[in-house]
């Protein structure tokens, strides 16, 4: 379909949806979310110009995955936030099946865009990774390809996440399936962004020590932190374990040491980003004032999405909240981004035993506890986080069979730092060494209720709303 109509479309879709979707009581406050339809995979974050700029993929013509066109978001804080007009419409032969994932650079002043155009056939697909650069009105201009699917690989091949190195040389990393089916992460170089070339495969399946390790890596994303390299991916097809691996699909890191000339990458364990139910496609950038920034999906592909109940208002997914990226003594910490203070007003310290403290609204709502023993969290009648001394347990009904479901943190439990915002829930344990992101969708208005006669020390803020719509 040519560009204006896909156009006339989605602003169909807006005009008919956008406030039906604003009536739903699991619209997050100040998390970022479409206007209408689906979202998912953040794409393109950078800081350019003094902006934060946040592309992400969307369906606005239906809660469903379909061809994807990329939005666009613009802050000067990582708070507020503003549209800007949509950057790509799957309007090309080479992307006629959806504007995959993909990435941002600073090309001596030129924002650009590195994305997969997808194509699908009757029997197979193909993949074509492609430029484009954003106009001073905002709008953005396609290259078009430059770069074919490469030789030996299925047409799963994408999402490709470029950096400018040390060497004045770009380099990619692009997710891929090779024709065994097996899921790997392919390095490439370019002197100009146009003409690349494969170096070799640096991480997957049957390498680095790793054997069988899942049929696809999608949205790798390679950077320096540190005195080391994180590799950043999310491997499909990894079998779950007892208390690990339990989504669909998975989200980790890999620590090591990128070997440019050689296109080597040794590195140690896959370690999970974030042990919640919803979590996926993360990316990250590097801000102005030195931090790893990062942006994740709340949601999970091939899961039971689709029983949100969003979808009565005609939206679905949003993201988590901005965070921080720091490695210490050898593994990823994340934390909330300290711009979120931004949102703060109405501050409250609780003391004294759990079951004894008052009832909090959480629609909207950042808290910091330290208990001193077991306890439970409840969130609303939707949500349930427990810790006995040993391991936190989250838990809720699935949203498709109503069984009750869990997920695990094991350790030495110091601090709880979550963030509520209407149907989601982020959990940052003992200052980001784990996190466990989720949606839940309370039938009334959310509140927080403690259970336990430990005593707990808490502090509880009011969050504003901070996306401009």
């Amino acid at each position: 379909m040519k560009e204006a109509a896909l156009l006339k479309q989605t602003v169909k879709a807006l005009m008919q949806g956008q406030l039906r979707a604003a009536q739903d009581p699991h619209r997050p406050a100040w998390h970022l979310a479409p206007s209408v339809g689906l979202l998912n995979d953040p794409n393109g974050f950078i800081q350019f110009d003094g902006d934060f700029h946040l592309f992400y993929q969307w369906n606005p013509l239906a809660c469903a995955h379909g061809a994807k066109f990329w939005g666009h978001w613009r802050s000067a804080d990582l708070v507020h936030w503003q549209h800007e007009p949509i950057a790509l419409v799957p309007s090309e032969e080479y992307e006629s099946h959806g504007c995959y994932s993909g990435s941002a650079v600073d090309n001596d002043g030129v924002l650009t865009l590195i994305y997969t155009g997808n194509v699908k056939f009757a029997k197979g697909r193909t993949a074509w990774q492609c430029l484009a650069t954003l106009e001073e009105d905002g709008s953005c201009r396609k290259l078009g390809p430059v770069l074919a699917l490469p030789e030996g690989y299925s047409g799963h091949v994408r999402d490709p996440k470029v950096w400018r190195h040390d060497d004045g040389q770009w380099y990619m990393v692009l997710g891929a399936q090779n024709l065994a089916g097996e899921g790997k992460v392919l390095l490439l170089r370019s002197e100009d962004l146009h003409s690349w070339q494969l170096l070799g495969e640096i991480a997957g399946s049957q390498l680095n020590g790793l054997g069988d390790f899942g049929y696809m890596w999608e949205c790798p994303d390679l950077f320096r932190l540190g005195e080391r390299d994180i590799l950043i991916t999310c491997p499909q097809g990894l079998a779950p374990q007892q208390k690990r691996w339990l989504n669909t699909f998975q989200s980790g890191y890999f620590i090591g040491e990128l070997d440019y000339q050689h296109a080597r990458f040794p590195h140690g364990d896959f370690h999970e980003l974030d042990l919640g139910f919803e979590f996926y496609a993360p990316q990250t950038t590097a801000s102005s004032d030195g931090r790893r920034l990062l942006f994740g999906w709340m949601g999970i592909p091939d899961g039971d999405e689709f029983y949100q109940p969003t979808i009565a208002y005609g939206w679905i997914h949003q993201m988590t909240c901005p965070r921080e990226l720091t490695l210490e003594q050898g593994s990823l910490r994340q934390r909330p981004a300290r711009e979120l203070q931004q949102l703060r007003h109405s501050p409250l310290t609780l003391q004294g035993a759990a079951q004894q403290l008052e009832l909090l609204d959480i629609s909207s709502a950042e808290l910091l506890m330290q208990p001193e023993g077991a306890l439970t969290l409840h969130f609303a009648d939707a949500l349930r986080l427990s810790w006995n001394g040993e391991e936190l347990q989250l838990s809720r009904r699935n949203p498709r069979s109503g069984v009750e479901e869990h997920r695990y943190w094991h350790g030495s439990l110091a601090r709880l730092h979550i963030f509520c915002d209407r149907s989601s829930i982020e959990i940052f344990i003992n200052d980001g060494e784990a996190v466990m992101s989720s949606r839940y969708f309370p039938t009334v208005t959310p509140q927080l209720r403690l259970e336990g006669e430990t005593n707990v020390r808490l502090h509880y803020w009011r969050l504003e709303a901070g996306v401009i719509v």
